[in-house]
């Protein structure tokens, strides 16, 4: 789900076409953060200012409005491979409109692969614009788990379940680990095992590395992985339409494998991710469904 800072559609959907052959746009990608962080420091030298650093990277390929300028790019450059799913073919399609609310009317934006894995265009949105949300809270609190509060409360409230019924724990990874993008432009060891992409010497900044998307995206920006936990009344909906991809499931049983986990789970331990992990098609599709026992597990940060 994406609304505040940067959206084109409230959801993605990375069950629909997963089968599909998509070429990998890392590098395509990293080459558009790389120019604009060559650019920030073009224009901030002289007097040593990290918030302005920032701030430039920001305008140049984050955005105020609705879809950042990055994601708009990745949207339109026919050098970034899409996999689009129509509106009406969505895993969100079909349902009652008091399940689904605002979710029913938008369409859901295209998938690519980025480190090898399938997200939501809208992440890189969230990875620019709610990451140097993140990134100023972390500067105000000097503790990560604090700032993440506000992600969890957005994605709680107007712009996440209250809206569409859905909570997205990717999105909140998103948020996150742009939050660890703009600290790694200054801080060694942000990126383990790597120096701060920038340094600062005689009143100027040299690039001391490339920025990386491989450094920061995972299986846990994969919404048919690390999926949305969904309220009681979108719940039974969304489970139901998951089973429809168990053939797939047995078709390509590794596109659907959580690798690593137990080091993501204690990455990412502070943002009030909620487990969903029975709705991963590994767990549905060798379940026999009871339909007295279909509901979401309530988790309460």
């Amino acid at each position: 789900m994406s609304v505040c800072g940067s959206v084109s559609a409230y959801e993605t959907d990375q069950f629909n076409n997963r089968l599909e052959p998509i070429e990998d746009s890392t590098l395509l990608l990293n080459q558009q953060v790389n120019m604009a962080i060559e650019a920030a420091i073009a224009d901030n030298q002289g007097s040593r200012d990290d918030m302005a650093v920032v701030n430039h990277i920001y305008r140049v390929i984050g955005g105020i409005h609705w879809v950042d300028k990055l994601e708009r790019w990745a949207m339109n450059s026919p050098e970034v491979d899409k996999l689009s799913t129509p509106r009406r073919k969505s895993i969100y399609s079909g349902h009652p409109i008091w399940a689904t609310r605002v979710a029913a009317f938008f369409g859901v934006g295209p998938t690519i692969r980025v480190n090898d894995v399938l997200i939501g265009s809208d992440k890189l949105g969230h990875f620019l614009s709610q990451g140097r949300k993140y990134y100023r809270r972390y500067l105000r609190y000097e503790d990560e788990a604090r700032a993440a509060e506000r992600s969890a409360y957005t994605e709680r409230a107007l712009f996440g379940q209250m809206m569409t019924g859905s909570y997205s724990n990717a999105d909140l990874v998103a948020n996150y680990e742009g939050h660890r993008f703009y600290h790694s432009l200054f801080q060694d060891e942000v990126v383990p095992g790597k120096p701060a992409i920038l340094s600062w010497a005689d009143s100027g900044w040299t690039i001391q590395r490339e920025f990386d998307f491989a450094d920061h995206v995972n299986v846990y920006w994969d919404e048919a992985l690390n999926i949305n936990h969904y309220d009681s009344l979108l719940y039974p909906h969304m489970e139901e339409r998951f089973r429809s991809f168990c053939d797939d499931l047995s078709l390509a049983p590794g596109r659907y494998e959580v690798h690593g986990e137990a080091a993501l789970k204690e990455r990412y331990a502070h943002l009030q991710l909620r487990d969903t992990s029975e709705l991963r098609l590994t767990h549905l599709c060798v379940e026999t469904p009871d339909p007295f026992a279909s509901g979401p597990i309530e988790t309460h940060p």
